[in-house]
């Protein structure tokens, strides 16, 4: 069996010359197969092997790292701006290898969001380091050390963005940063930046679906920043049958769907209560001295695979007054499960008070609370007005410089900034959002659901 699926729908035909011509469109195993199978009763087994594995006879040409910049400098950043689907993980991962197996890199970096996403996605993953490298080349995973040792000696060490000081000290020839636009702290990108300082031409590739983050704004108008832009539908041959069908039908035309398949960089939402701008401009990297912690859940009314999420934010208000944002828990989760994440981060937290929505659980938010802590100190809101009207006074804090996130949280932040409650809004169930509210209305706001006085209040800074 092949290791490699074909470029698109092309594989190899004819016994004597293995001239390229166009198959109709097979999956790509079959492909792959196919092809594996024609080479090597055409050529000697390792002409065929060396031919198999080489990704640039089977990339799409936006797969390949450009040469150099337009104006013919040597570029130090390929950002690799695509849609979903579009095969970013297999070129970032292809592009270390050769530069392994070229001898350019010894000392190589792997950031992802997570250490989780690092090892799950680019070192063990489907199209990881793993699963591109030819068996005579490929590394050994140490897990406990978090590196990847190839023959050659050449060593990938895996970084989580979320740790920044972890990049503060080794040095690097080479990086493949994965979902940079997803990173919680931009100051990772700076520390690794400073250890890219190895060999005679140290390089970054970085493999991401565009959001408007200040990183990705800057890194489009660096001078040594190649981009290359790609959209879900340019891989259609090698994604599942239907998927594009069912994807493109529920998505495309939507905001959520230019920015995640056709990768788009949208500005803000018209109409949204939050700007991108006045949330970066206010982001800082730690939080002061802390006055009171709380984590507030909005918990989803059921665990479906389709149901809406369960929000679980952590928040405090600062000796100085300002509301700091510590945490972003949220997700799709059983009772059990929310309920467990919201304690653990109470816990770590520190935080003084669990705060929750009861709308949809009644007392039974509060009983699979304490059912896992029955110490904790715990106060049920009601949603008695609708999402606007409760996050209004809480987006007033926002414009007047007044909360700040420690941090990044690119899920949350996206739906802030398309929050406009009205009823075509992507974040028709932003429930992010919703805890989010119920966090700061709890600290800044005197109760859960400020009146008309509340919000002038808050508008006025007293």
């Amino acid at each position: 069996m092949a290791r490699r699926a074909p470029r698109g729908s092309w594989a190899f035909a004819g016994m004597t010359n293995l001239a390229l011509v166009p198959l109709p469109m097979i999956n790509p195993t079959e492909a792959a197969r196919l092809a594996a199978d024609i080479a090597r009763e055409a050529l000697p087994h390792a002409d065929a092997d060396a031919l198999l594995d080489d990704w640039s006879m089977w990339a799409r040409p936006e797969q390949l790292a450009p040469a150099k910049l337009a104006d013919g400098r040597d570029w130090r950043v390929w950002l690799l701006l695509a849609g979903r689907g579009f095969g970013k993980t297999r070129s970032g991962a292809e592009w270390v290898r050769a530069q392994v197996e070229h001898r350019t890199a010894r000392r190589i970096a792997l950031v992802a969001p997570t250490a989780r996403d690092a090892r799950l996605v680019m070192a063990e993953g489907q199209s990881g380091l793993l699963a591109v490298a030819p068996p005579d080349q490929r590394p050994v995973f140490e897990a406990s050390k978090r590196q990847l040792l190839w023959p050659n000696g050449a060593v990938a060490t895996l970084f989580s963005a979320d740790e920044p000081d972890r990049l503060r000290g080794p040095q690097f020839d080479a990086a493949w940063c994965d979902e940079l636009a997803a990173w919680r702290y931009p100051a990772a990108w700076d520390m690794l930046m400073m250890g890219l300082r190895l060999g005679e031409n140290p390089r970054a590739v970085a493999t991401t679906t565009p959001k408007p983050v200040a990183l990705i704004r800057t890194l489009l108008a660096s001078p040594d920043c190649v981009v290359t832009r790609g959209t879900t539908r340019e891989n259609a041959a090698n994604l599942a049958p239907g998927f594009l069908t069912a994807i493109l039908k529920q998505y495309e035309g939507t905001r959520l769907g230019r920015q995640e398949l056709d990768a788009e960089l949208l500005d803000d939402m018209p109409g949204a209560l939050w700007s991108r701008d006045a949330i970066e401009q206010a982001r800082v990297d730690v939080a002061p001295e802390l006055r009171r912690i709380v984590v507030a859940i909005d918990p989803a009314a059921s665990a479906s695979a389709d149901a809406d999420e369960t929000g679980i934010i952590v928040a405090a208000l600062g000796q100085n007054g300002a509301g700091y944002v510590l945490d972003d828990l949220s997700g799709r989760f059983s009772p059990h499960d929310w309920a467990a994440r919201a304690i653990d981060a109470y816990r770590a937290h520190r935080a003084d008070r669990i705060v929750a929505e009861v709308n949809n659980g009644g007392a039974m938010v509060e009983a699979t609370l304490r059912v896992l802590d029955a110490g904790i100190s715990y106060r049920p809101v009601h949603a008695s007005r609708g999402k606007l009207a409760r996050a209004e006074p809480v987006a007033a804090l926002y414009l007047q410089g007044r909360v700040h996130h420690v941090g990044a949280f690119p899920a949350l932040e996206d739906q802030m900034c398309a929050f406009t409650g009205g009823p075509l809004s992507h974040a028709a169930s932003p429930d992010r959002v919703d805890a989010l509210v119920w966090a700061l209305s709890e600290l800044m706001l005197g109760n859960a659901e400020p009146g008309l006085l509340g919000y002038y209040r808050a508008l006025s800074g007293k």
